[in-house]
């Protein structure tokens, strides 16, 4: 039984990376920008509610990079780099506070630590690549710009995630 557990969370890990990678997409092509409404969030977010603090990182981490890669959303450099860290501590930080906290408070520490990490890595890549950014000035634009999706987070998230729990955990995966 411990297997087929393990083979259902691998499968939702795939498929979160897989909306991951296609949300994004569909926000572009209908002309709503990315940096505003943070589709790429959303799914890395809900794996880290619903996935193992290991698989919830690795869904954080690989999202940017394979979709920096396959639709060159966002441009690898910087933008890949840092949003790799930033998502894979939001699925990180999620999967851990979820097993202390309620939904909300688990989702907003995660993005508080996201952010911070972003930072860090800011400051990283300032300091070893010559990147041309201010650490606090790319957080403070992030928060302000991001500022829509971010309250679309808050909403929609701990909505999501009830139901997932209620109607597709409790009911379809525990009859599998």
């Amino acid at each position: 039984m411990k297997n087929d557990s393990k083979t259902k969370e691998l499968v939702l890990s795939g498929l979160l990376l897989a909306i991951g990678i296609f949300l994004p997409m569909i926000f572009h092509s209908i002309g709503i920008m990315g940096k505003v409404f943070l589709p790429m969030h959303i799914p890395v977010l809900i794996g880290g509610f619903l996935l193992s603090p290991y698989l919830a990182f690795i869904v954080g981490v690989i999202t940017p990079l394979l979709s920096a890669s396959l639709t060159g959303m966002p441009v690898m450099f910087p933008m890949g780099i840092i949003m790799a860290f930033e998502l894979g501590t939001y699925g990180l930080v999620a999967s851990l506070a979820i097993r202390r906290l309620k939904v909300i408070p688990s989702l907003v520490v995660s993005l508080i630590f996201g952010r911070i990490v972003a930072g860090i890595v800011v400051f990283f890549l300032v300091q070893f690549f010559g990147l041309k950014m201010n650490p606090m000035i790319f957080v403070k634009g992030a928060i302000i710009t991001g500022l829509p999706g971010i309250l679309v987070q808050v909403t929609l998230i701990p909505i999501l995630i009830y139901t997932l729990k209620r109607f597709i955990f409790d009911n379809l995966f525990l009859k599998c």
